[in-house]
């Protein structure tokens, strides 16, 4: 099969159909192009999503990936960030190896078509030019003869009319036997004009234009062939990337097997047990007895100084954790006390051996340098050329100081730890430290009785002894000091967000658009102190309540 001798005449035809082909191959092209600017859009906001939730350096998310859950979806980004890498690989590959390879190869296969179809046109002229030569050699033959038939017959009648002279008569056979001249000599040239014309439309049908024609369908099958080739290579740069997306789908899978519910619940154990013992019993308070009743473990205030029953539980409702304004202020002056002492026991453990810790890296620190400074001072006092041995003992003077002064730490800091783990005798109330915040008492106390604690909004706690040992140790001073204080006045309103059920000692429940009074701010701790009715007062989220202050309330901020 061949288009030379199927389609000889079909010029027209063939040029319409290769400008066609080539037309696909450019589409293909744009087709591969769109392609690699997915993938490369894909890759990017694969990487842009990754980045987006990966954990912020020196935040609180870092805390959140010791639990394995979030470690396994660490490593479920980092493995996406690697998937979005493969699909870079895919796009510049079908670029390198397709798309710019066929922008090429289309520009030769245009020359190439034009150069084939510039030497077919130029044959089919070529034979359209003998064409005309042969017709004009024709009608030039047709001319003379019919020419010599009029100048036969005009002899003829002169050579019959017997009026003529004889010379005209010899001249009209003259001119008849020069016509008949010009005729043949028109037939000798029409003839060998045919048959030059004849060999040239022969060579032009079976040889000019079949192998021209050979050419193009050659062109055009190859272009085939570069199209099909190109697919193929379109599949294999994907295919050549599956294994790797396959490992990363592998990782994911690995990571999502590795999370161990166990133990990250063992690590919230870790994170928020306070080492409290559950309360005991309350006990039961008879009021028709007239004796004088000791404090009760219920409320938080007492009953001395001949106070009446329904100021006293007036004053129940309204004053809540008599410690707490003495917390948040040694919280804003300091910070908390240095033991840590308002945290719950476990919680102090763990600071302390936070701390302890880091007083040891800092001994290591201050050792390693004056290891270094020593060995300098030997250098010194082997070459004193390099320097003066005695500008080095000011500093290990002052190295020293150091390490002293962190040894007295740690080892403070290790009393309190030890005190804590129950290596020592807990302190007494004689021995009692009276720092800014309240500190927890810690002493025995007859059969064993539960102390009650509880857990104010800034994250401190306190605790109350049984009713055994309040009735040997008086109460604490400040106790008058806030039975005594004047109701706080209001400082604005705020509107109830959300409902909140005010179950712990010391909140108070609201309901979702109630209009309350603010007494107190947030001071930081997520807690807002709000007063319901004229005896009604409590904590209650800040987020859960809309405040709006008075614009002369003193230090007035909100915090929503």
């Amino acid at each position: 099969m061949s288009w030379g001798t199927e389609l000889w005449d079909q010029f027209d035809n063939l040029e319409k159909h290769t400008q066609w082909g080539i037309d696909v191959l450019e589409k293909y092209i744009k087709f591969v192009k769109e392609r690699t600017e997915i993938e490369i859009n894909y890759a990017k906001q694969l990487r842009n999503l990754s980045k987006k939730y990966q954990p912020k350096k020196n935040s609180k998310e870092e805390d959140e990936y010791k639990y394995s859950s979030c470690r396994a979806f660490l490593a479920t980004l980092n493995e996406m960030n690697d998937y979005a890498g493969q699909h870079e690989v895919i796009s510049e590959n079908m670029t390198s190896q397709i798309t710019t390879e066929l922008a090429r190869y289309v520009q030769e296969l245009k020359q190439e078509r034009k150069t084939h179809f510039h030497d077919g046109r130029k044959a089919q002229q070529h034979i359209e030019t003998c064409w005309k030569q042969l017709e004009s050699s024709k009608r030039r033959f047709e001319r003379d003869c019919k020419e010599a038939d009029r100048a036969q017959q005009y002899f003829e009648k002169m050579d019959a009319d017997i009026n003529v002279t004889k010379a005209d008569v010899e001249k009209a056979r003259q001119q008849a036997q020069l016509r008949h001249q010009m005729a043949e000599d028109s037939k000798a040239e029409y003839s060998s004009t045919l048959q030059k014309f004849n060999q040239e439309q022969h060579e032009h049908y079976h040889s000019h234009i079949p192998n021209i024609f050979q050419k193009i369908q050659d062109m055009e099958e190859r272009r085939i062939v570069r199209i099909g080739e190109s697919m193929k290579t379109f599949a294999e740069v994907d295919r050549q990337v599956i294994p790797i997306i396959g490992k990363c789908l592998d990782e994911i899978t690995t990571a999502a097997e590795s999370i161990d519910q166990k133990n990250d619940s063992q690590l919230v154990v870790e994170a928020f047990k306070s080492g409290f013992e559950p309360p005991g019993e309350v006990d039961f308070e008879d009021f028709t007895q007239p004796i004088k009743r000791t404090v009760s473990e219920s409320s938080l205030s007492n009953s001395r100084e001949g106070k009446s029953e329904s100021r006293f539980s007036t004053k129940s409702k309204g004053k809540l954790w008599p410690f707490i304004k003495k917390n948040k202020l040694s919280l804003k002056l300091g910070g908390g006390p240095e033991d840590f002492s308002n945290l719950p026991p476990e919680q102090r453990r763990k600071k302390l051996q936070q701390k302890v810790d880091e007083l040891n890296k800092d001994i290591q620190k201050e050792l390693d340098q004056r290891d270094a400074l020593t060995k300098m001072k030997d250098v010194y006092i082997k070459n004193p050329q390099m320097g003066d041995a005695a500008s080095v003992d000011l500093k290990l003077g002052e190295l020293a100081q150091n390490l002293e002064r962190l040894r007295l730490e740690v080892q403070k800091f290790e009393g309190w730890l030890a005190e804590v783990e129950g290596r020592l005798p807990a302190r007494t109330d004689t021995t009692r430290r009276q720092s800014g915040m309240y500190e927890p008492q810690n002493t025995l106390t007859v059969n064993n009785c539960a102390q009650d604690r509880e857990s104010s909004p800034d994250g401190s706690y306190t605790e109350e002894p049984s009713q055994e040992s309040e009735m040997k140790a008086p109460a604490p001073e400040f106790d008058d000091e806030f039975d005594d204080e004047e109701q706080l006045p209001t400082i604005g309103t705020c509107k109830a967000l959300y409902t909140f059920e005010g179950q712990n000692e010391g909140t108070i429940s609201v309901t979702e658009g109630e209009t309350l009074y603010v007494i107190e701010v947030d001071k930081g701790d997520g807690w807002t102190r709000i007063r319901k009715n004229e005896d009604e007062e409590g904590y209650v989220p800040t987020s859960y309540v809309e405040v709006f202050l008075e614009k002369n309330a003193k230090g007035a901020k909100t915090y929503i």
